[in-house]
């Protein structure tokens, strides 16, 4: 199939602006946004997009997890879509190309075509997914991991937010609960277009990331237990420390990530301590450990060197060690032939480019695993995100978005 012409270019101010009109519902204290799942600013941006879509002739269907898939057909009906997508729900402090850049490139995409009256054989649809950020409804991904069957829908109806609110309940309250079986539909491939959320292109001075791998990921709920005594009546000697515990045991995470150098991190980003009060000692802290690499025999060595050692170190201390794992993922490697394309055409268009890895979980993650998927990754300011001073140039969403813009037209076979 034959690539298309070099000289074919985005409108890169209508992203841009695109972008940051949207970035108008559910903005954040600091100029970024707070759009969270199933909220009604999340309503309100998805009719936003509908409309955008629906005026150069897109036609709308929605699934029963909410997800968006607006169809623009191609010359021959029968044929299964390329796709691109990415989501509209942001963390309640996120920035404005976070999930937005990649649903709002494949709109930019398809207005293209129309701009230059170009058609393809395959239909191409814009996918908004339902609850990647998994902020307000864990986990992440929500809906894609449903699509790609590694997750039951039943279950995902279920979860519910830090008032009891339930997933499918507010999937309802807000119109956006579909009738398509979530998961039935066809596709030929899925493009994710994404900002970095690192800071390696920027630093490598490079236009575009070609993603190559994503990183496999583990989630491990840890709870120490001790015992509640008063801090300042309880002899040093006499105590059982459930935080000093935990100390213990993020220090020995931050080891075993250096240990498994290149390529693997390692951290612990949330914390409940209990009874949570000034003056007691903590009887119980519950934390989760984030290990991530996208190598799966460095990963699963990872867990195993924890759950070895972190029981003998809280033991020395008179305190208890527990551990469940609550999330994983395996590394997943991105379809070859689409990688090779998606490089071809950052060669084609003059844009610096670099194989790279995705730090951070995406929806392409789950949908990789049911059709050939890709990823393209722009630079982000500082490697900045899921904060509202995430910041990218119009020029580097430009250059992601005309590699995708080729990538996809190779693919869907451009006819005229």
């Amino acid at each position: 199939m034959t690539a298309p012409a070099g000289n074919i270019r985005i409108n890169s101010e209508r992203l841009w602006a695109s972008i940051h009109e949207m970035a108008e519902i559910g903005p954040g204290v600091a100029g970024g946004n707070n759009r969270q799942t199933l909220t009604d600013d999340d309503a309100r941006a998805r009719r936003l997009f509908q409309s955008w879509c629906e005026e150069i002739g897109g036609t709308m269907a929605v699934d029963e997890m909410g997800t968006m898939f607006m169809r623009f057909e191609g010359t021959d009906p029968e044929a299964d879509p390329v796709c691109i997508g990415s989501h509209l729900d942001t963390q309640p402090t996120g920035g404005r190309y976070d999930g937005v850049l990649g649903v709002l490139a494949g709109l930019e995409v398809m207005r293209t075509l129309r701009d230059l009256g170009l058609r393809t054989r395959r239909p191409i649809e814009v996918i908004n997914w339902t609850n990647e950020e998994g902020t307000r409804f864990a986990p992440a991904m929500l809906a894609s991991g449903v699509f790609a069957g590694v997750l039951d829908q039943d279950w995902a109806h279920d979860r519910r937010d830090a008032r009891g609110l339930r997933f499918g309940d507010e999937l309802e309250r807000i119109g956006w609960k579909g009738t398509e079986k979530t998961g039935a539909r066809r596709m030929h491939s899925f493009f994710e277009l994404h900002i970095e959320q690192g800071p390696i292109l920027e630093a490598e001075g490079r236009d575009v990331g070609v993603v190559t791998h994503g990183q496999g990921l583990r989630w491990i709920e840890c709870t120490v237990t001790g015992k509640g005594q008063h801090t300042g009546s309880t002899p040093m000697y006499m105590r059982r420390n459930a935080g000093r515990g935990m100390a213990r045991v993020i220090e020995l995470v931050h080891e075993i990530a250096i240990r498994h150098q290149p390529n693997a991190v390692g951290a612990v980003g949330h914390v409940d301590v209990y009874p949570n009060s000034r003056n007691i000692i903590p009887e119980r802290v519950v934390f989760t450990v984030d290990f991530r690499s996208h190598v799966l025999a460095t990963l699963e060595a990872m867990v195993a060197e924890l759950a070895a050692r972190a029981p003998g170190l809280c033991a020395d201390i008179g305190v208890k060690f527990t551990s469940e794992v609550v999330g994983a993922f395996d590394p997943p490697a991105f379809d070859e032939t689409l990688v090779g394309r998606i490089r071809a055409a950052a060669d084609r268009l003059g844009h610096s480019h670099m194989d790279i890895v995705s730090g951070a979980g995406h929806d392409a993650c789950w949908i990789n695993r049911v059709v050939p998927t890709a990823m393209i990754m722009t630079p982000c300011v500082d490697g900045l995100s899921h904060n509202e001073a995430e910041e990218i140039s119009p020029e580097w969403a430009a250059a992601g978005t005309d590699v995708l813009l080729h990538a996809v037209l190779e693919t869907a076979e451009v006819v005229g």
